[in-house]
C-alpha cells in the first residue's frame, strides 16, 4: 500500500537527507519543500525584493507570484533532485548563505505559502512520496498516514551546517551558522501563517546523536508498522 509520509522539523536536522534515503529505500519520489522556498527567495532576492534590514516587499513579491515558476526535476542516473527557477538550475545558488539568511522572511507570507502548498498537493494526488518541510504534516497533508516531526539541538545543527557549507567553499564562521539557525527557528516557530510545529499524530524524531543509517532503520521499521 503506497502512502504519504510528512517530515517534518526544524532547519538544518537533515531533513533533506533522511527524506532523501527514505524514499530511495521505498521507491517513492522525494520531494524537499525547503527547496521550493528557497528558490523563491533566490527570486526575491534577484528582483530587489528584500530590503537592506532584512524585510520584504510583500505587494510587488506577491504581485510577481505569478510570474515565478518552481519545479523540482529528479534526475533518472543519479536520483537527485535539480531545482529549476523559470527554467534556470538554482539548485546550488539556493543553498548559499545569503538565501538561508533571508528564506523564513519570504517563507512566512501566506501568498508564497499558499502558492507552494497547491503545488506540493498537486505532486502528492498519487501517494507514494516522502515529503519533507515545516508544515507538511499539518497543513499540506494533514491526513498522511505516517508523519514525523525532526528535532536536534540548534548546537548540534549549526556543527552540522557549518561544516557543509565549508566542504563547499563558503567562507563563514560557526557563530554565525548558529546565529542563523536559531533566528529561523524563532520566525519559523512564530509566524502567523503555518507556523512550525508538530502535528499531534506526528512520531517525534531528536537525531543529536543519530547516524544517517541509524534515522533510516527507525523509520522503516515505524514505516512498516504503519502500511500493516
Amino acid at each position: 500500500m503506497n502512502i504519504i509520509i510528512a517530515i517534518d522539523g526544524y532547519s538544518s536536522c537533515g531533513k533533506s537527507t533522511f527524506t532523501k534515503a527514505i524514499a530511495a529505500k521505498l521507491g517513492y519520489t522525494f520531494i524537499d519543500t525547503g527547496a521550493m522556498y528557497r528558490a523563491a527567495t533566490l527570486y526575491a532576492m534577484r528582483h530587489h525584493l528584500i530590503n537592506a534590514d532584512g524585510s520584504v516587499k510583500k505587494e510587488e513579491l506577491s504581485a510577481a507570484l505569478p510570474l515565478v515558476n518552481i519545479k523540482l526535476v529528479r534526475s533518472a542516473q543519479s536520483g537527485e533532485n535539480s531545482v529549476l527557477l523559470n527554467g534556470e538550475d538554482v539548485t546550488e545558488e539556493i543553498r548559499l548563505a545569503g538565501v538561508s539568511d533571508n528564506v523564513s522572511r519570504v517563507s512566512e507570507l501566506a501568498p508564497v505559502r499558499e502558492l507552494m502548498v497547491a503545488q506540493q498537493r498537486a505532486m502528492g494526488q498519487d501517494k507514494a512520496i516522502v515529503m519533507d518541510g515545516r508544515d507538511i504534516g499539518t497543513v499540506v497533508f494533514p491526513h498522511a498516514e505516517l508523519k514525523i516531526f525532526m528535532t536536534a539541538s540548534p548546537e548540534i545543527r549549526a556543527q552540522r551546517r557549518y561544516k557543509e557549507l565549508v566542504a563547499k567553499g563558503v567562507e563563514t564562521s560557526l557563530s554565525e551558522v548558529e546565529r542563523n539557525i536559531r533566528q529561523r527557528d524563532a520566525i519559523d516557530e512564530n509566524r502567523a501563517v503555518s507556523p512550525l510545529r508538530k502535528a499531534d499524530d506526528a512520531v517525534l524524531l531528536d537525531n543529536s546523536y543519530m547516524s544517517i543509517d541509524e534515522q533510516v532503520e527507525w523509520a522503516l521499521k515505524l514505516i512498516t508498522s504503519t502500511q500493516l
